[in-house]
């Protein structure tokens, strides 16, 4: 079944205000459910379709849309430009530590933190959230190839 969210919290999620979605809507840009009274939900297949975008590779690419860093002025002050956001699809909290898991277009992101972050920002499923990788090596592995 399809997750369903109000239009305020939709707009909140995407980083836009109310009106600007409302008008995504009269204008066909994001597909809506009405309710039995007339309501507009919005899936949240929608709201990840707006916030990715697929590239020719067929990978998953962020869409710059106002409320992330760059678009509010935040990406100057951080460093790490490997930026992946996502929707939060797990929390879990044990002892000082929290488990947090991301989907980011399709692909899980965990991450372990402190339990004081995660409260310090507020962090709840279905939220947007972005995990900021800064790594000195990367890898890359094969299964080895069959001779023929």
């Amino acid at each position: 079944m399809v997750e369903l969210v109000r239009v305020p919290e939709a707009a909140r999620r995407l980083g836009i205000s109310y009106p600007t979605l409302k008008q995504w809507i009269y204008r066909g840009k994001i597909r809506t459910v009405r309710t039995a009274g007339g309501h507009h939900r919005v899936p949240v297949t929608e709201i990840d379709r707006l916030l990715f975008q697929r590239t020719p590779d067929n990978s998953a690419t962020r869409r710059v849309i106002p409320g992330d860093a760059a678009a509010t002025g935040l990406g100057p002050f951080i460093s790490g430009r490997n930026q992946l956001v996502g929707r939060i699809i797990e929390l879990e909290i044990v002892g000082l530590l929290a488990k947090v898991k991301l989907d980011i277009g399709g692909q899980t992101v965990t991450s372990i933190i402190t339990r004081d972050a995660a409260r310090e920002l507020r962090l709840r499923v279905g939220e947007t959230a972005a995990a900021l990788i800064k790594a000195t090596e990367v890898m890359i592995i094969r299964p080895p190839s069959r001779r023929r």
